[in-house]
């Protein structure tokens, strides 16, 4: 997607995006924090852990932003301990996963009790995804061109919540952004700003993007005052996992 949010549009959307996580993770404390994916954002900036981690799919997926991963790995297979990290963010690391359900399920592994997961998606239902369900008729008709990338698959914003729910999180909150219509030109995007306030207003669930905290709850467990735990880092070697083999590559150890 890195050359895509290189086009107007993008950093518009960019630009949102980097608000939003500005303003959520400042005020998320622990030990440990994690971002998968998407190293043109970062994400943990003004998160205020001493810990912090970049993971990466493929080795030179960061090399043209000069972004160095912490740890190449597959997503569906972290090597971290269970219940050891306090926060892990998804810049639109599902929607580009082939197994997004995989990856959620060991984001529940590896977060602690009462620990959050902060995810990004593009919303489908919007305008803008709207003209990209278009653009793949056309294509399948021989003309047209995507507006957005063409690169894994939408979830939308309820669907999410669902697998979420499944798996024990709680939705903390869920928030919809750039509502300006789906077009490449700058100017008729600056033209068309006002957009934002009336979609906030009027159609809240249609913005192109939508941001989504959610915590994890474990029954039986009540955490009053400081959490008491061992502060715990990357494993020295990946966790093994009943039928699943894991294969990671470190780049950098940071603990």
């Amino acid at each position: 997607m890195q050359q895509w949010f290189e086009t107007p549009p993008g950093r518009y959307l960019l630009a949102w995006e980097r608000a939003e996580f500005e303003r959520s993770v400042g005020d998320i404390f622990g030990y440990h924090a994690l971002q998968l994916g998407m190293p043109l954002l970062d994400t943990l900036e003004h998160n205020r852990m001493p810990h912090k981690w970049l993971a990466l799919q493929h080795a030179g997926e960061g090399a043209a932003l000069h972004a160095t991963p912490s740890l190449v790995t597959d997503f569906s297979a972290l090597p971290f301990e269970e219940n050891s990290l306090d926060l892990v963010v998804l810049p639109h690391s599902l929607e580009l996963n082939t197994d997004p359900h995989a990856t959620l399920r060991e984001v529940e592994r590896v977060l602690v009790p009462e620990g959050k997961v902060i995810i990004c998606c593009l919303n489908p239902a919007s305008l803008w995804g709207l003209r990209q369900r278009r653009a793949h008729l056309y294509r399948s008709l021989g003309f047209g061109e995507f507006f957005l990338p063409d690169a894994g698959e939408f979830i939308g914003y309820w669907r999410l919540r669902d697998w979420l729910r499944l798996l024990s999180f709680e939705v903390e909150s869920g928030t919809f952004g750039c509502y300006r219509p789906a077009m490449q030109s700058e100017k008729w995007l600056e033209r068309t700003s006002w957009f934002d306030r009336a979609g906030d207003k009027w159609w809240p669930i249609f913005g192109a993007v939508y941001f989504i905290v959610a915590v994890k709850r474990v029954r039986g467990i009540k955490l009053i005052g400081k959490a008491w735990k061992t502060p715990a880092g990357i494993a020295t070697a990946p966790v093994p996992i009943a039928n699943r083999s894991v294969q990671s590559t470190y780049l950098e150890e940071q603990v």
